[in-house]
């Protein structure tokens, strides 16, 4: 395409293997008992339509980063795209740390597909930034959702 600037933006790409059907996959990002014992959330809100919203709040760390301090805070965006049991995409999201300045925009997407006696979970998360708070966002992400 003749006129058009090439971006450089950071991805997350992670899969994982689940023994459970690809419903109760997808149910585990909206459900609050679920999410409080995954992904160890504090409270949620998370509407599983087009157009709902998604978000999760977890503790403040006593944990002090050095380019964002304090972690936890919420994450939030809006869904986009929902089909049960195979996918959901959020947009215009971002992360509110608890003391430094808003990160975002990205996009979340999640998927899944049976596998055998299971599910493969694929969670890709991105941006168009970059920077050091963006590479330091995408460190602390990528542990966490491996």
């Amino acid at each position: 395409m003749s006129g058009s600037m090439a971006h450089t933006y950071l991805q997350l790409d992670h899969a994982i293997q689940i023994t459970a059907a690809p419903t109760q996959v997808m149910a585990a990002f909206f459900d609050p008992k679920a999410l409080t014992a995954w992904w160890k959330v504090k409270r949620s809100v998370t509407t599983p339509r087009p157009l709902g919203v998604y978000a999760v709040e977890w503790e403040i760390s006593s944990f002090q980063d050095e380019v964002f301090g304090s972690l936890g805070g919420v994450f939030y965006g809006t869904v986009m795209e929902f089909r049960n049991g195979r996918e959901f995409f959020l947009a215009d999201a971002y992360w509110l740390p608890p003391k430094t300045q808003p990160v975002g925009p990205m996009a979340l997407e999640v998927s899944c597909q049976v596998v055998g006696p299971g599910t493969s979970l694929r969670v890709r998360q991105t941006a168009t930034e970059n920077g050091i708070r963006w590479q330091r966002y995408y460190d602390l992400i990528t542990a966490g959702w491996e």
